[in-house]
């Protein structure tokens, strides 16, 4: 396993195992086999609704809790400072832990500053390991390290092949703002995982193309954390610490960039409201939730 080394000194195995879209009824069976082939990063959040169970198959797999480095992220429904706090001691509980390694605000709407403040005092009080953000540009990212009074330690964004976030990574850089990359098979789209120039490049490694491009991304210096749900998946995502790309491959790939994003951007107004409607529906459906049991 590769480890990087984030400002704070803690260490963040650079190969991890992501839960986006996995199902509750899936994710402690998914988890259990995840750690058993050898991942000890997971990464979750409060909106994949699976904290719970990744908690559960941490508990059931005997290994030592200090061996384990576990993500969560606060969603903006959440965000402001005391509900920020409140969220993170649910994630705590869901997640039967008294800390988590890494906490990230997952989105760079709404009250982000009143939410970092929550997560830089838990960080203080040693609930939370590390801090960080997720899908914030780089004028956002710098807005945040330049007046926060402590900085983000990772920014986890889109990043493949097709979106590499060159110039995002050039800044994360410049303010020790460690880069992860979620989808980092861009989800296969573009054709992505039939993709011939990758292809051709695994050929002479005896590799596959996601093992081709995790290796790409790792020789970055990104942190990744691929998802699957089959078992064969997970083995061969870990299996790309025995060969290494050279140059050539390298600036190969290099060259697919399209530099743009292959879901969205945040930076669109009508993403932006696609977002908000998407709080308010949860915040209804928990409202009339309420009001049933109640009743």
């Amino acid at each position: 396993m590769y480890y990087v080394i984030l400002s704070n000194g803690v260490r963040m195995p650079q190969l991890g195992y992501g839960v986006y879209q996995i199902s509750k009824d899936e994710c402690e069976h998914c988890v259990l086999n995840a750690l058993n082939v050898g991942y000890r990063h997971i990464d979750t959040a409060q909106s994949y609704f699976n904290e719970e169970e990744v908690g559960n198959a941490i508990a059931k797999s005997g290994i030592p809790r200090e061996e384990i480095f576990l993500t969560s992220k606060v969603w903006i429904e959440h965000y402001g400072y005391e509900e920020t706090k409140k969220s993170v001691y649910e994630s705590l509980r869901k997640l039967k832990t008294d800390y988590i390694d890494l906490m990230l605000l997952h989105q760079p709407f709404s009250d982000y500053y009143g939410a970092w403040r929550a997560l830089e005092e838990l960080y203080k009080d040693g609930k939370l390991k590390a801090i960080g953000i997720s899908n914030f540009y780089p004028d956002r990212m710098v807005d945040l390290c330049s007046f926060a009074k402590i900085k983000p330690m990772v920014n986890q964004v889109e990043a493949h092949p097709h979106n590499q976030q060159t110039e995002a990574q050039k800044w994360m850089k410049k303010y020790d703002v460690h880069m992860e990359a979620w989808a980092p098979f861009g989800e296969g789209r573009g054709g992505l995982f039939t993709n011939e120039t990758i292809a051709a490049i695994g050929k002479k490694y005896n590799k596959t193309v996601a093992q081709v491009i995790l290796r790409w991304e790792l020789q970055r210096g990104i942190v990744v954390i691929p998802k699957s749900v089959h078992i064969e998946r997970m083995q061969e995502n870990f299996d790309v610490f025995d060969f290494e790309l050279s140059d050539d491959d390298m600036s190969v790939i290099a060259s697919l960039d399209k530099k743009q994003s292959s879901f969205f951007s945040h930076t669109d107004p009508n993403m932006v409201e696609w977002f908000v409607k998407m709080v308010e529906e949860r915040k209804n459906n928990k409202d009339h939730k309420k009001e049933k049991k109640n009743w």
